[in-house]
């Protein structure tokens, strides 16, 4: 099989390509057939690869912010001039359509890049703390945020460009190094960040690229070396990360998918609602984790929003993903088609009704038409377990308090949406709905916007990803605290004598005491004790004065 794109299909580390003696196929989803051969990785390049970014960390962590961000400008101008051979290769080993590709994969990576290429200097600045306790008044204070180490990013096929670069720009804007292990279904993709990546002028070993499977890759979350593992993929992966990371007490962010539900209020704009929920539900045919994979309405609208929902549904178009005019293209992988179909067939078997889809075209290639099921209800799997699929089951609802119970019915808690014009129960859904994001009158949009947080509760996962919380997830928050006064010695250091006895019980009546009275005079006991001439300079905490009270 001939390279027939611009980016490399061997691992990169240390700045090259490394050709190894295993391969595998990279697999066109639209037809079931391999279209590349790339280059597998073992433990012997993870170990070069980790060493490679231990080394890169040295200088790269050094650099003034300021310099990180003209590389992140670097990374942004060359995913501009790169978009459309990118969304090419997106299109052709993920099986998103093309135009998709631009607008969920691309442009959030993009909008990551501008976004930290002009504020990380802002949001990682020192900031001051004014320390509470008076005593500590001459003392200044402040956090900073360093840098971890090596980060081992770990990601899946269904955004197998905007998952990486968001999670490789958060880590290089916080002055860490980078060993990426795309998912082996896109693994081109992912090789193709790290190829970018040098095309920007980072420096060699900065951001490597490994292959690996199997145990291979629990040789990289286990390496000693790694400082903290950003993984997206299923619950059952993410708690085996988990486990194999405490051996090395490794930190972890883990976002593990979702069950995300929709619900339907009475006083929605069903045209504009059936749109979006139908958009939310077979985007990227179905495969997010912030998929809507459950809708709750009310019966008074039911019958109205499913006939919406059904029309838009089959107005959309499925075919070729590298056809412009394509809405929906085929399932990513075999295994994940199977899974659907199951869902369907239970659902059937339970009583649901399917309104349309449903059936495996017979088509080469893992296509799967977009479904709508009604008459469902939690007795099903569709209901309860993650799909990542086209798949879209409608429950019929009788209250807006039966359906914020359902919704929070599960062990998934990543998104969730409402939708209605009134600003009181959108208030409502904000406050109960149990979920790292709720969107009103829109959904999954979010995981595109560089300020918002992205990540869940419950088993959608740990941590979060994007934003000023993200990269707090990337950084040492490191208390410091200087004191540059002249006193021989502190009050509550040795010898514990008499005048300490005074100094503790003087100083936490002065303090904590409720009545004024008796704050006062402990106060002036205080100022008596003989360890506080001498140690504590008056001056100081008397511009402090206003926390005793």
């Amino acid at each position: 099989m001939k390279q027939d794109h611009l980016f490399t299909n061997k691992p990169i580390i240390d700045g090259q390509d490394v050709e190894t003696s295993d391969t595998f196929s990279a697999v066109s989803p639209s037809t079931g057939r391999a279209f590349e051969t790339v280059y597998r990785s073992g433990k012997a390049e993870i170990d070069a690869a980790v060493a490679s970014s231990q080394k890169a960390f040295e200088s790269w962590s050094r650099r003034p912010v300021k310099d990180r961000e003209k590389f992140l400008l670097k990374l942004l101008n060359i995913v501009r001039e790169m978009n459309e051979p990118l969304a090419e290769l997106i299109a052709r080993e993920q099986g998103k359509p093309i135009a998709e590709a631009r607008a969920v994969d691309i442009v959030p990576a993009a909008d990551t890049l501008r976004y930290l290429s002009r504020k990380t200097e802002e949001l990682l600045r020192p900031r001051p703390v004014e320390y509470e306790q008076i005593l500590f008044a001459h003392k200044t204070g402040s956090f900073r945020f360093d840098p971890l180490g090596v980060i081992a990013v770990v990601t899946p096929w269904n955004y197998p460009f905007g998952i990486p670069f968001v999670e490789v720009a958060a880590c290089l804007a916080a002055g860490n190094t980078v060993v990426l292990k795309p998912a082996s279904a896109t693994a081109l993709t992912g090789i193709a960040i790290g190829d970018m990546c040098r095309w920007a002028g980072l420096p060699p070993g900065v951001v490597n690229v490994v292959t690996p499977t199997g145990a291979d890759v629990n040789h990289l979350i286990e390496h000693p070396a790694i400082a903290k593992i950003l993984f997206t993929g299923s619950v059952e992966t993410g708690m085996h990360v988990m486990q194999r990371a405490a051996r090395n007490l490794t930190g972890v962010v883990l976002e593990l998918g979702g069950k995300d539900p929709a619900i339907i209020c009475e006083d929605a704009d069903l045209e504009r609602t059936a749109t979006g929920v139908v958009w939310g539900a077979f985007v990227n045919a179905g495969q997010s984790c912030g998929a809507i994979e459950r809708v709750y309405v009310l019966s008074k609208v039911a019958k109205k929003f499913t006939e919406l929902v059904v029309q838009r549904t089959q107005e959309i178009r499925v075919g070729d993903p590298l056809n412009e005019s394509t809405d929906l293209g085929p399932m990513t992988t075999a295994g994940q088609r199977l899974v659907v179909e199951e869902q369907v067939k239970d659902a059937i078997e339970k009583g649901a009704k399917v309104l349309c889809g449903g059936r495996r075209p017979k088509a080469k290639g893992y296509w799967y038409p977009p479904t709508v099921l009604s008459d469902v209800d939690h007795t099903m799997r569709c209901m309860t377990e993650e799909t990542f699929g086209p798949l879209l089951p409608i429950q019929v609802v009788e209250s807006l308090d039966e359906a914020i119970a359902l919704a929070n019915d599960s062990e998934y808690g990543l998104t969730a949406s409402g939708w209605t014009r009134s600003k009181r129960i959108a208030q409502r859904l904000a406050e109960e709905l149990q979920a790292g994001t709720v969107t009103i009158n829109d959904h999954l949009f979010s995981f595109g916007e560089p300020t918002a947080t992205w990540g869940g509760i419950k088993k959608s996962g740990i941590g979060r990803s994007h934003s000023v919380y993200g990269l707090m997830e990337l950084v040492n928050v490191k208390h410091v605290s200087v004191d540059l006064g002249d006193s021989p010695s502190m009050p509550w250091w040795y010898p514990y004598n008499e005048s300490f006895h005074e100094f503790t019980k003087r100083a936490f009546g002065a303090l904590y005491a409720t009545d004024p009275k008796e704050k006062l005079a402990e106060a002036l006991g205080l100022v008596g004790s003989g360890r506080f001439f001498g140690y504590v300079k008056v001056s100081d905490i008397a511009t402090k004065l206003g926390k005793m009270f």
